[in-house]
């Protein structure tokens, strides 16, 4: 008898407990089909399948408890996975069967969910006490655990012990390290993977994928896409064609984005809002509506990411009515309106220098309370369009640092906004407050790809093993931009110094670095790729359109907030970034 609802199973238990005992074979079978399908199916009943567990007089094999732990595992409240996993251990009086092999993984996802690492350390304790450090599955879970609980150091540890690897320890391993922003480590990995033999999977190219799109990873990327088309591994659908997408997208091949789009026969949401957000992110808002529009049309309902992406296109373009629209039509398509939605409408105002309206905006805003994301916008509006009273009031009225005491980011921001208005006393204070706080401001750094390596940069960054080329170079490209009016800016750099070192500072930012080695590097006419991870200056937004024109380069940045194609003197965004 298939069981599809809980009211069969009940029926089905009403009938077991009348016509036979739990000795009987017949019921034992029909018995734990019901605890399965109570226990594991999305139509199922948790406290039910306990219900059976606490009535079974002596359960003889793990499988009931295993099966109860792993229902527990995947569920809302995973600590009951651990509570009842150390029944096993001491329960006085009761006969309850021991942990094995099945029962360590279920137990250590729960701790990797909680992100309980001291929990998670225990329980592998455990695992070496009980003969299990060698066995395969427990080991992919103990690698998973330590990623869930942001310790890719454990993580790193178990993995190299292991006697036995399988595609899944190496794609547990792949994905834990993009998760944990260490995708140049996830790339030099899956290539020790494809060189020791192992073949990649689907999960593992989505997961590599990742890693290249994070890092700008484009020949590692196209290797990937080869693989794909010549059939050896996975194929262009689902999830591996949406990660190829996001991965050409992200750096900044839109062509060949949209040549991954064209060429798949099935489009799920994931796939169209994949094309939708690479076009936004890259300014070509008016064909990202065009996708938005198609996907409708063939009967495709868009989520809350496709809205998102829509959100952003119109944000880039600078389209307040538009995405006023959009945010209220969502209702038809039976979503509500989320921070990051609001957030696309609010970042849209403040651009265009309608700060009163991004206010009145926030303030009205319902059901949804506004975050501390939303007024730091707001904020860094007052400071980029000089609305100093704006700014000195929101100050006041805001307790930015009460609605996110651990966030370094508002500090920064106050600091910079103290710094622009002369306020020097202020924003020590600041840095002060950071200090005691233990807050440290995201360093800038700019990644670039040269024959398939990948070099990053930091501000000032002297490291690199060609730095003196590198700056050599630098000094020729400023005094060649100089000649065609590039006066720094020095306005952009918030310290109390003297104008030659402020310029000094801004000539030595991440991507000027990196755009020195990329031309020192590359023959001329090669676009060159940056990704950096903070929003890129007003000063270097400048120098690099010279540089482009000055040098017939294409250049493409990806920074925080959207993707920059400098030609012949101009930036695809419109200088609206």
């Amino acid at each position: 008898m298939e069981i599809s609802t809980m009211a069969q199973g009940m029926q089905l238990h009403a009938r077991l407990l009348k016509t036979s005992s739990q000795q009987d074979q017949t019921h034992s079978q029909f018995l734990s089909k019901l605890f399965t399908f109570s226990a594991l199916s999305p139509s199922g009943n948790l406290a039910y399948a306990r219900c059976i567990l606490s009535t079974l007089t002596s359960p003889n094999n793990s499988y009931y408890y295993n099966t109860m732990i792993r229902a527990y595992s995947d569920s809302p409240d995973p600590t009951r996975s651990i509570r009842l996993f150390l029944t096993m251990h001491e329960e006085p009086g009761v006969v309850v069967p021991r942990p094995d092999k099945y029962t360590y993984p279920f137990v250590l996802k729960a701790c990797g969910r909680l992100r309980d690492v001291r929990v998670g350390e225990q329980v592998h304790a455990l695992v070496v006490k009980s003969g299990l450090k060698v066995d395969l599955y427990v080991n992919n879970a103990l690698v998973h655990m330590y990623f869930g609980c942001v310790d890719s150091g454990n993580a790193r540890k178990v993995f190299d012990g292991m006697y036995e690897r399988d595609v899944v320890s190496w794609t547990t391993m792949i994905d834990g390290l993009v998760d944990n922003d260490r995708g140049i480590e996830a790339i030099r990995l899956f290539e020790e993977m494809m060189e020791s033999g192992v073949e990649a999977n689907e999960a593992t190219l989505v997961s590599v994928l990742r890693a290249c799109a994070d890092t700008g990873a484009l020949s590692v990327g196209r290797k990937v896409d080869g693989l794909v088309k010549e059939g050896s591994i996975g194929s262009v659908k689902g999830n591996v064609g949406t990660a190829l997408i996001d991965m050409y997208a992200k750096c900044g091949c839109v062509d060949e984005a949209r040549r991954v789009f064209d060429e798949m026969t099935e489009r799920d949401v994931y796939v169209w809002t994949a094309m939708i957000s690479g076009l936004a992110s890259h300014g070509l808002c008016e064909e990202a509506m065009e996708r938005f529009e198609e996907m409708k049309s063939v009967g495709v309902k868009p989520d809350e990411r496709t809205m998102t992406a829509v959100l952003s296109a119109c944000r880039n373009a600078g389209w307040i009515g538009r995405g006023l629209y959009h945010v209220r039509s969502m209702k038809k398509y039976k979503l509500r309106p989320t921070i990051q939605h609001y957030g696309c409408i609010v970042d849209t105002f403040v651009r265009a220098g309608q700060l009163e309206e991004a206010e009145q905006f926030i303030r009205k805003m319902v059901p949804i309370d506004p975050d501390v994301v939303l007024w730091r916008t707001l904020l860094w509006g007052c400071k980029i369009h000089g609305d100093v009273e704006r700014s000195e009031r929101l100050l006041k009225d805001v307790e930015l640092l009460k609605m996110d005491s651990r966030d370094c980011g508002s500090y920064v921001l106050l600091g910079n906004v103290y710094a622009a208005t002369g306020n020097w006393k202020e924003k020590a204070k600041m840095r002060e407050l950071m200090n005691q706080r233990g807050l440290v401001k995201t360093p800038g750094s700019s990644r670039i790809e040269i024959d398939g390596n990948i070099h990053e940069f930091s501000a000032g960054d002297s490291r690199h093993v060609e730095s003196d080329n590198i700056y050599a170079k630098l000094d020729e490209i400023e005094e060649n931009v100089s000649r065609e009016g590039y006066d720094p800016k020095v306005s952009e750099v918030l310290l109390e110094i003297d104008d030659d070192e402020k310029a000094s500072q801004l000539l030595h930012h991440s991507e000027k670095l990196a755009l020195s080695f990329g031309l020192i590097k590359t023959n001329p006419g090669t676009v060159i790729r940056i990704v950096k991870n903070l929003r890129s200056c007003e000063d270097c937004h400048s120098f690099m359109k010279l540089i482009s024109k000055l040098y017939q380069r294409e250049i493409i940045i990806r920074d925080r907030i959207r993707y920059h194609h400098f030609r012949d003197g101009e930036c695809s965004c419109g200088d609206r970034w």
